[in-house]
């Protein structure tokens, strides 16, 4: 199993003001799949995807990426290790706004020992004739296309998307989803993705539901959408 998630647990505040977040979270994933993580707000959905790329600490449990216990690791280790096998995609596309497109994705190539060719990965984006544009010249769909190159550009293992279309109309949300649909089929990625828009979990394998910090259900879709299909 490539991705282990053993009883994690998270709280915030103590006392009276202590809130638990997460209440023992199990799940596996194996490489190269789809994992859409689905829930209201304020189930957890988040705060599960920031543990698991190391960006914050659960209170309790195990994540195992490749046979590597993340709890075994001191805070350099972690630190090299978020760097060479994880992707980030948020909501916000946090590109550096005095670089070109170009020069954004090249940020996230020089964080990896084995990265993608960037020319190659520019085409596959459709970013080649804005390859020399700012972000303030480019729209929400071309300036996420350009956080997706950054974050695949370092050909991680594992590819953690938390709302990658939330700020993006539905025909632009549609083109991000096949963009990550085909880095999850061209490269074996695998990929978490957190959203709110139920339709999206019709074209990943896994569905996993949370509700109140706890998995309400946990399956694999046997009938898998593509991302033109999908009705947002």
């Amino acid at each position: 199993m490539f991705l282990e998630l053993d009883a994690i647990r998270k709280s915030f505040g103590a006392g009276e003001t202590k809130v638990d977040v997460l209440k023992g979270i199990d799940f596996n994933l194996e490489k190269g799949e789809f994992c859409v993580l689905l829930g209201p707000s304020g189930s957890g959905k988040s705060t599960l995807l920031n543990i698991i790329g190391g960006i914050d600490s659960a209170d309790s449990g195990s994540i195992s990426i490749n046979g590597d216990k993340m709890s075994e690791m001191n805070e350099k280790k972690l630190t090299l290790y978020r760097r060479k096998h994880l992707g980030y995609i948020f909501q916000r596309y946090n590109l550096i706004p005095n670089l070109t497109v170009r020069e954004n994705i090249e940020v996230g190539e020089y964080l990896s020992d084995n990265p993608l060719d960037v020319d190659e990965l520019i085409e596959l984006l459709g970013l080649h004739k804005h390859r020399n544009k700012y972000p303030n010249q480019m729209s929400g769909g071309q300036q996420q296309r350009c956080a997706i190159g950054r974050a695949i550009v370092k050909n991680p293992d594992i590819l953690l998307c938390d709302e990658p279309t939330g700020a993006l109309d539905s025909k632009t949300s549609v083109e991000i989803l096949k963009l990550i649909e085909t880095v999850n089929k061209t490269y074996n990625s695998t990929i978490i993705m957190v959203t709110h828009n139920d339709a999206i979990k019709d074209m990943a394998n896994r569905v996993i539901k949370l509700k109140d910090g706890t998995i309400r259900k946990n399956y694999v879709n046997e009938n898998i959408l593509s991302a033109e299909e999908l009705e947002l």
